[in-house]
């Protein structure tokens, strides 16, 4: 048996972290078994669906790296497949069609609450005689199309991640809508729990991995399985991520797409292993380690059936180990998009002065955490108008740093090349003839460089500010606050 397994996102929103987690674990457990990975857009939702949402789905499984080998598929291009499987059912009195009103059904709920019951459809339309129907069309009511529920009975199926799994049909609100009809009372439109079966069916889908969340929904699809004769696939339900407190994590909880992480910094690689280990946990213990080092191990023996926690420190420790270790040429090339954002492309010219990057990226790699972090630990290095915080300020006004400012500048004139060893004998030349500590030079001069009290380390900075001939006129700055 070939394992076929698929990730199927509804474009009714951005990508979400946990569809993108679902998406590893099929990704890793297809590449595990050399099976097929297979990209299914379930688009029925018309009135939600959007192309942008497609586009973020697309754009955002290609950042993360994660390939498929088939699709995408768009149910939308499939209607013809559900229209005839619903009218098999029908012709076999599997299914009927139920014209019961939003107003009676909202009634329903009503006295089922009132009665301290579970709400669900009491299946009222089930044997409807051909006159009932045809007064019902009659009045104009249009129908939609319900399969039927045997109750009482269980349903029960081995979960790769639970075990053994019992859900009671009584469970599951009765009689569930498949379909939904036009104008002329015809099969239009199926519900998920109906396409996504015959998607399964006809893509030969082996194993079905998602969220527990869809656990009912596995119960009402194996059913449908047994109606259409067909095998069923091996079902795995993955832990939910949960915030800090224990509840589903949402927007409040700082990000859930895709895109906002990108944007705030992260690289894929780190995201990839962080959402790999929110519910998994690799045989040898190690935390760091990229997809294709976690596929020839990966299995659901190790995922967790407890739902697993966002930790953001975690993500952020994962994160700056990444690009702590990364090549520089590459980690620049991750920093410009950033610093283009910033509008520092237009104080420097990216392309020609690329060396000049690389050696700015060399000096703060060890200090990033995510990405985004370059862009104000560098704004005094791109920008030629410096902006004094009130630390700086207050550090240049003492009257001995004015004298120290000056011997700094007439120093730089008269050093005609700088480098490391220069400027370490230059500030030593100017501790010497101000009869003051090193602390004393050092602290004016990171001020005036940089217009803060810390950054990044002096003598680096203080080189690649010379190279675009911002060192002097920062020196000359810093004197009018002394």
């Amino acid at each position: 048996m070939t394992v076929r397994v698929r990730i199927a996102p509804s474009p009714t929103g951005n990508l979400h972290i946990g569809t993108a987690r679902t998406a590893l674990f099929n990704w890793l457990y297809a590449r595990r078994h050399g099976g097929k990975f297979i990209l299914r857009i379930e688009d029925t939702d018309r009135e939600r669906s959007r192309d942008e949402y497609t586009q973020n789905i697309l754009s955002g499984l290609a950042w993360l790296g994660i390939d498929f080998d088939e699709g995408p598929f768009y149910q939308t291009q499939r209607l013809e497949h559900y229209k005839e499987a619903v009218r098999a059912l029908l012709d076999r009195g599997l299914a009927y069609f139920c014209y019961a009103s939003a107003e009676e059904l909202e009634q329903m709920r009503a006295e089922q609450k009132a009665k301290k019951q579970a709400p669900r459809y009491d299946n009222r339309h089930r044997n409807l005689t051909s006159e009932q129907q045809a007064a019902y069309v009659a009045e104009g009511r249009r129908p939609v199309v319900r399969f039927k529920i045997e109750e009482p009975r269980e349903v029960t199926w081995h979960d790769m991640v639970r075990g053994e799994v019992t859900w009671n049909t009584r469970d599951l609100g009765g009689d569930m809508v498949i379909a939904r009809t036009d104008d002329q009372g015809q099969v239009s439109l199926p519900l998920y729990n109906f396409a996504v079966v015959i998607d399964d069916i006809e893509m030969d889908i082996t194993h079905v991995i998602r969220g527990e969340d869809h656990i009912a929904n596995t119960a009402k699809q194996i059913l449908l399985y047994e109606a259409m004769g067909a095998s069923m696939p091996e079902f795995a339900h993955l832990p939910l991520i949960l915030n800090k407190d224990g509840a589903k994590i949402s927007k409040r909880d700082g990000a859930t797409s895709v895109d906002e992480f990108r944007a705030m910094g992260y690289i894929p690689e780190a995201f990839n292993n962080y959402m790999v280990l929110l519910g998994w946990s690799k045989p040898d213990a190690q935390d760091i380690f990229t997809m294709q080092d976690a596929a020839p191990l990966f299995g659901f023996d190790r995922v967790n059936k407890a739902g697993a926690r966002f930790d953001w420190d975690k993500l952020n420790w994962l994160n700056s180990q990444y690009l702590h270790d990364m090549p520089v040429e590459d980690l620049c090339d991750r920093l410009i998009p950033f610093w283009q954002q910033a509008g520092f492309n237009r104080e420097v010219d990216f392309a020609a002065e690329r060396g000049w990057l690389l050696e700015l990226v060399t000096l703060i790699a060890p200090s990033l955490t995510r990405l985004t972090d370059a862009v104000e630990m560098t704004r005094f290095l791109f920008e030629s108008e410096l902006k004094f915080t009130d630390a700086a300020i207050a550090a240049l006004q003492p009257e001995a740093v004015k004298p120290v400012i000056t011997a700094l500048l007439g120093q730089l004139k008269d050093t005609p090349v700088l480098t490391a060893d220069a400027a370490n004998s230059l500030i030593q030349t100017v501790t010497k003839l101000q009869n003051v500590k090193k602390g004393m030079v050092m602290k004016p001069l990171r001020c005036a460089l940089t217009g803060d009290v810390r950054g990044p380390e002096l003598i680096p900075s203080f080189l690649l500010l010379h190279q675009r001939g911002l060192a002097i006129p920062r020196l000359q700055q810093a004197l009018s606050i002394t």
